[in-house]
């Protein structure tokens, strides 16, 4: 039986922080799924391709290879052989990101890249259809959620602590469409799984969440380990 962790669930919900405590106090693996996309986005940058091009897009996904290593602990993106990592934040990066990885190819092609990493590591993956599609016999499954207003809180404070002058009410209401964007796209939209706890941070600190989380892991070992 594998031992992989899933953990799904909207933007701002604190999936990302939580996976990559979760997976170093237990010396797993984390896998993140959005660079892994933000790669891709890079290859099809290099290959002068525009976000509007899916047959191009499909094409390229054909020869693209996106996979993680880790370096002094440090998680790697591996773009075909290269180590792509300190190109994944640039602003054009980001925009091919979120505009291809709405087509089928691109999703079915990352799909199958994380899949082959879950085959070969014990790995704490974190998206937004990682329990549903990615890792569907996933161990143990967790569907992190918060209110919006909590989400749009907490990316103020992140962007005010780097010196911008963001607008709230302007992040709230992004935050509500991206929600209603990801979880009625056609392809692998955004949903709990039928076998994933929920779990509701809005009031909840980071050691809280993590510590819950890490609960849920230990005492489903202790279960399978004493074979019941």
């Amino acid at each position: 039986m594998n031992r992989h962790i899933a953990i799904d669930g909207p933007a701002g919900s604190g999936k990302s922080t939580i996976a990559k405590i979760v997976a170093a106090r237990r010396g797993l693996i984390y896998v993140d799924t959005g660079a892994m996309y933000r790669a891709m986005a890079i290859h099809f940058l290099r290959l002068g391709l525009s976000a509007d091009d899916e047959e191009g897009i499909t094409k390229a996904c054909e020869s693209a290879d996106v996979t993680i290593d880790y370096v002094d602990g440090q998680q790697q993106v591996i773009l075909c052989g290269e180590n792509v990592t300190p190109y994944l934040r640039k602003e054009e990066t980001g925009k091919m990101a979120s505009a291809s990885s709405v087509y089928a190819a691109v999703r079915t092609k990352m799909t199958i890249l994380q899949q082959k990493l879950a085959a070969e590591k014990t790995v704490v993956m974190d998206g937004r259809d990682i329990g549903t599609v990615v890792l569907p016999d996933a161990f143990l499954k967790v569907y992190m959620t918060a209110s919006a207003d909590v989400r749009a809180k907490r990316r103020f404070d992140e962007l005010t602590a780097k010196g911008e002058t963001p607008d709230f009410e302007t992040l709230k209401a992004e935050i509500i469409e991206r929600d209603y964007r990801d979880s009625h796209r056609e392809i692998a939209p955004l949903k709990q799984a039928d076998d994933a706890f929920l779990l509701d941070t809005s009031d909840m600190g980071i050691d809280m969440v993590a510590g819950y989380v890490l609960g849920l892991y230990d005492e489903r070992n202790t279960h399978f380990s004493d074979g019941e």
